[in-house]
């Protein structure tokens, strides 16, 4: 393996690295947690047991242990070994990295492994310099990144590697790293007497969020807090208690970011806590949303959306309530304005659900497949200079009783067609027999004219379903 640059190397002579630093696992049997693709027997650690490593790209939160895989990687190699962050390198560097790789490969016949942390920041241009070296096996490529890489690294990158996503450590898994950094001599607090009362233990691993750095970098400000200076005496007894405790760690950190994928996915949970009726859930996700600092005025649009996609008219209130508890919000603001998304949310989570305003997409398919006129009835004869009749026959429904009068509404071509199918639930329930008892009216008449017609053209109408998957209305007397 070659000497690593900056992310791998030694610290300066009488400088002391931080404990997280310390405690990164050197070898594949140190390294604690994401057994799902480090695990005994799978792909990734049979690969770097056998040192035949292809192009990957590690993804997952901060403190899953991104970078210290690559550094076990690193060890473990017996390839040319480059590192490279992102942040800092430019082209230049890229340049001179695939340059020595070239080197490497054409004068020993060496691979050489390079490791790019926050791939994700690199730019395009950046990221294409590389492609070409990746491509014909001069590069194999390391990536880290907290970022969905099929959304942020260069979609040819992502083609040529394996992406491997690191989830949160498990309560366990921080246990076992806390646990480790305590008894080991040459790295951790092995050589002193460090006791860590169970209810301090339990808060450090609940406030880190599955980052095993945060429970490492708590673990060493209460360690060496406790005594007047450090190092003290091998041996010294060290007491570490929940208030200890409470003071080394932050306040949780909810995991969010507010363009990434758990923007997403969190607000993704909420919409669909809703359409499933949650309270508990939709409440759950809502106060994560605003506790990581989510716009509300993003939560109150994606609420205004649901009102109509999933309530609709099964509740025709939803929308309004929605917006009023919005316009409150706007007047009130944060910290009271909680009670408003609150109440929209909850008001969401429990009202009647109907999907029918997707039949527009119904109709919009419609509408791109078929070409129809207006029928003549149906069109302004207010413009109809030419005197073709535009708008004679058309029946005014305010001239009839009920303010309603069965005639076509749809063009020829889709008569019959059936968009909007009125659920059983809430409002639109209540309108449902009005509706399809209007609608079999409304075909029969039509049927009538239509029959008519074909009686004198020798024609038939047969009902039954649409090209587009919709459905057709059997017309009477066809």
């Amino acid at each position: 393996m070659s000497t690593a640059t900056d992310l791998f190397s030694a610290p300066g002579k009488g400088s002391r690295e931080p404990l997280a630093a310390r405690m990164r696992p050197r070898k594949l049997d140190e390294y604690i947690g994401q057994d799902h693709i480090i695990g005994p027997g799978r792909l990734l650690r049979r690969a770097i047991q056998a040192d035949q490593l292809t192009s990957v790209i590690f993804y997952g939160p901060p403190g899953t242990g991104k970078t210290t895989l690559a550094r076990v990687i690193a060890n473990h190699t017996k390839s040319n070994f480059v590192t490279l962050n992102a942040v800092l390198a430019g082209v230049q560097q890229i340049r001179d990295s695939i340059a020595a790789a070239d080197d490497q490969r054409k004068l020993y016949d060496r691979r050489t492994i390079l490791f790019v942390d926050e791939v994700h920041r690199w730019n395009r241009a950046q990221q294409d310099a590389l492609l070409p070296w990746v491509e014909n096996g001069t590069i194999i490529l390391i990536g880290a990144t907290t970022e969905n890489p099929f959304f942020e690294v260069n979609k040819a990158l992502v083609s040529r590697s394996r992406v491997f996503q690191l989830k949160q450590l498990t309560e366990n898994d921080l246990r076992e790293v806390a646990n480790a950094a305590l008894a080991d001599r040459e790295r951790g607090y092995g050589r002193w007497n460090v006791t860590l009362e169970s209810a301090a233990l339990d808060h450090l691993v609940s406030t880190a969020s599955g980052d095993a750095r945060s429970i490492l970098n708590a673990l060493e400000l209460a360690v060496e807090s406790s005594v007047p200076s450090w190092p003290p005496a091998d041996g010294t007894a060290i007491h570490i208690d929940l208030k200890t405790a409470e003071e080394s760690i932050q306040q949780k950190v909810v995991l969010y970011d507010r363009d990434g994928d758990y923007h997403y996915d969190v607000i993704s949970a909420f919409i669909k806590s809703l359409r499933g009726r949650d309270p508990d859930a939709a409440l759950y996700w809502l106060a994560r949303m605003i506790a990581a600092g989510e716009d509300p005025g993003f939560i109150f649009r994606r609420m205004l959306i649901s009102a109509s996609e999933d309530t609709g008219l099964a509740d025709p209130n939803a929308i309004t309530v929605v917006e009023s508890c919005a316009r409150a919000f706007d007047r009130v603001g944060l910290p009271e304005g909680r009670f408003h998304l609150t109440h929209a949310a909850l008001y969401l989570a429990t009202c009647p659900k109907s999907n029918s305003a997707m039949a527009f997409f119904d109709a919009l398919a419609s509408v791109e497949k078929e070409d129809t006129e207006v029928p003549n009835h149906l069109r302004d004869g207010n413009r109809d200079a030419e005197g073709f009749g535009h708008g004679q026959g058309y029946a005014y429904p305010h001239s009839y009783r009920d303010h309603w009068v069965a005639q076509q509404y749809l063009p020829d071509e889709l008569v019959g067609r059936l968009f909007y199918i009125p659920s059983e639930q809430g409002y639109e329930g209540r309108i449902r027999p009005e509706v399809l008892n209007r609608r079999e009216l409304q075909i029969a008449a039509i049927s009538d004219d239509m029959d008519n017609f074909e009686s004198s053209a020798g024609g038939n109408v047969a009902g039954g379903t649409a090209g587009d998957g919709t459905h057709r209305a059997g017309l009477a007397g066809s």
